[in-house]
């Protein structure tokens, strides 16, 4: 099967004066994760790093108004939509538990056919349509080769935890831990905005909570803890933003399938 060949595998979106959102739009909707680049006075800060099927530097540089100012590649977690380009940015955080997967990702494959049975049927049951026959359907090359598909190494050059604050100077946000959809599930809690950057713990679709690493019990404290804060915005790892009380709505559909409210 050959794929079309696109010249911008990025979608960069303005989503306000200091934020960009970068998506993936060739890739499978499940792992056509969200990147957000925040604007710093001292720093840059860019939660998340996609599939890295194509380079991610140059598009995000070309975002930033001083390319040499430092960036901060925040992995909110280590599933492989979420880390595909992390190597290419010198400093890189990820919560300690996820380091070794960090450092050394797992192997994956953009093929369908050699994606286990059981992952694709987590995914159908969770709400999503069936894998394509590929991840993507569209290639950034003429020569890209689908098969050479790797996630390189990407050792982290510093851990954060619950607690912990990212700064950039003149914008200063939380290190929220969120586990349940994985062990090392990070977020960040902007409280000036009431803003929350929630990775997988939460977005505006099918949420994923039953499968290697992920835990119900954790998934459950997770939305209580974030039921009870004043979020007004979410910026989620997949889908379009939304406001805190459509928050409310996915805490109370997901707590009462799952017996925990």
């Amino acid at each position: 099967m050959k794929l079309p060949v696109v010249t911008s595998w990025y979608e960069p979106r303005r989503l306000g004066d200091r934020l960009w959102l970068i998506t993936e739009p060739h890739v499978h909707p499940i792992f056509s994760a969200n990147m957000h680049l925040v604007l710093g006075r001292d720093a840059d800060l860019l939660i998340d790093s996609g599939m890295g099927i194509a380079p991610l530097r140059p598009v995000v540089d070309g975002l930033r108004p001083d390319p040499d100012k430092p960036v901060i590649c925040l992995s909110t977690h280590t599933h492989v939509d979420h880390i595909g380009a992390a190597h290419e940015f010198e400093t890189r955080l990820v919560h300690p538990v996820e380091a070794d997967e960090l450092a050394s990702p797992s192997p994956y494959s953009l093929r369908r056919a050699d994606l286990s049975a059981a992952l694709q049927e987590m995914f159908v049951e969770a709400g999503y349509d069936a894998l394509w026959e590929y991840l993507v359907d569209a290639v950034p090359s003429a020569d890209y080769d689908l098969d050479a598909y790797a996630i390189p190494p990407a050792p982290a050059t510093g851990f954060v935890e619950d607690g912990d604050v990212i700064d950039l100077g003149d914008w200063r946000a939380e290190v929220l831990h969120l586990p349940g959809h994985s062990p090392g599930q990070l977020g960040l809690w902007h409280a000036e905005s009431h803003t929350l950057f929630g990775g997988d713990a939460v977005y505006d679709g099918p949420l994923i909570y039953d499968g290697p690493g992920m835990s119900i019990k954790d998934y459950a404290a997770t939305l209580k803890r974030l039921r009870d804060m004043p979020i007004h915005t979410v910026h989620g790892g997949h889908d379009p933003a939304f406001d805190g009380v459509w928050l409310q709505a996915i805490i109370k559909d997901y707590l009462e399938r799952w017996d925990m409210t």
